[in-house]
């Protein structure tokens, strides 16, 4: 299971690949015709189609219209006002931060350290934006399994 804390309380998603359309409903507390809304209406939340044409929900589609949700009824915000912060909030996601890898000094026999570098300041990352990374990540790689397994053979 994962789980999401909302302003409402915790929300677990349970730990599958996809999820139809009443699981979604269930899991975020709305009636499939809002959640068919906001399909149209922001385009971060993109199921994919079934070959019946059924709808299927990744995590990242679900952990989506939970947000979406908590903009509108726990934030007050509107469908345009919404859409802008979950924009935004997707850009400020993308822009990781690039960590330096830290090497040792390296040493010879006769010579002793080589040349001094000067020390590269560490990056740190609060625990929210390492969260945030890991989220993105693990989406990126959700997408790349559903590439391979969708792929022709």
């Amino acid at each position: 299971m994962h789980t999401i804390e909302t302003p409402r309380g915790k929300v677990s998603i349970p730990d599958k690949l996809y999820f139809k359309i009443g699981e979604v409903c269930e899991i975020v507390g709305v009636e499939p015709h809002v959640l068919r809304y906001w399909e149209q209406e922001f385009p971060q939340l993109a199921p994919q189609k079934s070959a019946a044409g059924q709808r299927l929900y990744r995590r990242k589609d679900v952990e989506i219209a939970l947000r979406i949700k908590t903009l509108r009824e726990d934030e007050g915000f509107t469908i345009a006002g919404a859409k802008k912060r979950l924009s935004a909030e997707r850009a400020a996601a993308g822009r990781l931060k690039v960590v330096p890898i830290e090497r040792p000094a390296e040493t010879t026999a006769d010579t002793g350290p080589a040349e001094e570098t000067p020390p590269t300041p560490k990056a740190t990352l609060t625990p929210s934006e390492a969260l945030a990374t890991l989220r993105q990540i693990r989406t990126g790689l959700e997408d790349i399994l559903t590439l391979l397994r969708n792929a022709p053979r």
